[in-house]
């Protein structure tokens, strides 16, 4: 654990567990040995995090989230309150499956929202946002919005999370904060190049 990660006195920290500097644990969370945390990261209140878990640098984990065995964050995640991740399709309480964990990947800057639920073995990509209470159940594409039961994409995010708008030609997506292009090619929307 690097001396500069800050802890609560009511968090526990196991040895072996790795939290990069500037790393902050909140209160009644538990992070268990062999997790790896990077730099700059915010694990909320009551925030669980088990031995295999990978998470970026500048993540941030709101209150009451639990990632298990088999989940990886790259940077910049962020994790709405009470979001929920898996790691069994099948899990029966009188069948050991630790065997059959099934990772979950969640690529750069995406969001996935308040109460959304994944369903293990899928990855979100880059930039994406899962809308509040979502449940996930297949991959979701870069820069996609989904939402609702099961998780459809309604739209695309750019960089900054906000939704984008669609131009007159059909065919470009525009951010309304940033101004940044997108064009859909080949089903991706992918960034265009400024100037």
């Amino acid at each position: 654990m690097s001396d500069r990660a800050r802890v609560d006195p009511t968090a526990v920290v196991e040895p072996g567990a790795v939290l990069g500097e500037g790393t902050r644990v909140w209160r009644f969370s538990h992070v268990m040995a062999g997790a790896r945390v990077g730099r700059n990261c915010v694990l909320g209140q009551g925030s669980f995090v088990a031995g295999s878990v990978v998470i970026g640098d500048g993540c941030k984990v709101q209150n009451n989230v639990s990632l298990f065995d088999g989940v990886t964050l790259e940077d910049e995640v962020f994790l709405g309150p009470s979001c929920v991740f898996t790691n069994v399709k099948h899990p029966r309480a009188a069948i050991s499956r630790r065997d059959a964990f099934e990772p979950t990947l969640v690529r750069r800057g995406a969001t996935i929202g308040a109460n959304a639920t994944l369903v293990c073995g899928v990855t979100i990509g880059r930039f994406a946002t899962v809308g509040a209470g979502a449940v996930v159940t297949r991959d979701v594409l870069d820069h996609a919005l989904v939402v609702g039961v099961p998780a459809r994409r309604v739209g695309w995010v750019g960089r900054r999370g906000v939704p984008l708008i669609g131009e007159r030609d059909g065919e470009t997506w525009r951010c309304p904060e940033s101004d940044a292009r997108y064009r859909v090619v080949d089903g991706a929307l992918v960034e265009l190049a400024r100037g």
